[in-house]
């Protein structure tokens, strides 16, 4: 039987982010993940693109993961930009709004996800007290009042002071805690990849609420090849819409996709792999249970719409964190009831009314009606001319 503190079950960017996080807080970490460990090393480019706030990315460089980042794959997020039906009018969200140069960044989620196991790999070197279990798979758990017990597939048993589930919104880990949770299906799929195209995209991002679609354009730096612009695209449809979609040959899917956007990027080229994800957000009837915590996904999986998944992820992680640390240095226990309940009043605080509101952003703002396409035009005209809630919607943005 192996012997630690605390079980990480998933090593995607939360489960190694949080340990990196608690590397240096005198507690012995053994994380536990599927994918092996050439996976881990050079994960593959998944087609998602993550928009950092400002304070994750303060918190990324706290943990040595920002500047194990290229900085020529980190692209500005400048402004937002919200468009509804074919109108080319938009509300602009600027980012002097948020008292920044930029209201983000963008970076590739398979980038985020290598400098976090470098910086892992680094420490472990250094002499940190964590360990990795790759090409491994959790099939139970049990926890009381003495301690936790995880068991793998290859029979080995882990014995911790706590367990922590970091192993996706749909996370099998949550699960064997006996913690339900309320999963939202949109019924629709998402289509990511990154295209070039000719008219520049000013560092801006769209969000465009169209007729049985929505269209997303996350910009990126300029292509390394051809110095053309550069976006990651995001389409989203219904699920049968979308698989046809993804089905087309390179040349159609370029000029569906111009179609889509209405040339208002000009010609559009496709220039990674196309990958498809079902849209289902979830939120769990509890973040934890004895000596059983959840973070990043598995605590709030949210609707992309708003941007704020992977930092509601990172956001938790330096609470909980930030816990940890406190009560090693204080001698008291890291797995104790009131410690869990503290960090999940206050993280089901910051999180449960953005989850919420992004429910109901997403039913008003896909409805195809035509009441509701007014609505929609009417909405967006009216928010432009509001300063303040312009405002408070760039300070959010940037995780402020």
């Amino acid at each position: 039987m192996v012997h630690t503190d605390i079980v990480i079950v998933g090593a995607g960017p939360a489960g190694l982010c949080l340990a990196n996080a608690l590397s240096g807080a005198g507690v012995s970490i053994v994380l536990v993940e599927q994918q092996s460990h050439d996976a881990l090393r050079e994960p593959a480019f998944d087609g998602r693109e993550i928009a950092l706030t400002q304070q994750s990315v303060a918190f990324l460089r706290t943990l040595g993961v920002w500047e194990r980042i290229d900085a020529h794959a980190k692209s500005q997020l400048a402004d937002a930009r919200i468009f509804n039906g074919s109108s080319p009018f938009s509300m602009k969200i600027g980012h002097a709004l948020s008292g920044h140069a930029e209201l983000g960044w963008l970076v590739s989620n398979h980038l985020i996800r290598r400098a976090a196991f470098d910086a892992f790999e680094h420490r472990r070197a250094s002499g940190a007290d964590i360990r990795i279990f790759a090409s491994g798979r959790v099939i139970d758990i049990d926890t009381d009042a003495c301690g936790a017990r995880v068991r793998l597939e290859s029979g080995e048993t882990i014995a911790a002071q706590l367990v922590v589930a970091a192993d996706s919104r749909f996370s099998a880990t949550r699960r064997m805690a006996g913690i339900a949770a309320d999963m939202h299906d949109f019924g629709k799929s998402m289509l990511v990849c990154c295209m070039t195209h000719d008219a520049p995209h000013d560092h801006a991002a769209w969000e465009w609420f169209g007729h049985r679609q929505t269209l997303a354009l996350l910009p990126m730096n300029p292509d390394p090849q051809t110095s053309a612009h550069r976006s990651s695209v995001v389409v989203t449809l219904d699920a049968r819409d979308t698989g046809r979609l993804s089905a087309l040959d390179t040349d159609a899917f370029n000029r569906e996709i111009e179609r889509r956007f209405e040339r208002r990027l000009g010609s559009m080229t496709l220039r990674t792999t196309r990958h498809v994800y079902p849209l289902v957000s979830v939120y769990p009837k509890r973040f934890v249970a004895k000596r059983f915590v959840t973070v990043g996904d598995a605590a709030v999986g949210m609707h992309p719409v708003t941007a704020h998944g992977f930092n509601f992820g990172l956001a938790g992680i330096e609470l909980f964190s930030r816990a940890i640390c406190d009560a090693r240095a204080a001698g008291r226990d890291i797995a104790g009831d009131a410690l869990l309940a503290r960090y999940e009043q206050k993280h089901r605080r910051d999180t449960r009314p953005l989850y919420l509101i992004t429910r109901l952003i997403t039913e008003v703002y896909t409805r195809d009606s035509l009441p509701a396409r007014i609505a929609r035009d009417a909405m967006l005209r009216i928010g432009e001319r509001l300063t303040p809630f312009k405002r408070a919607v760039a300070m959010s943005l940037a995780g402020r």
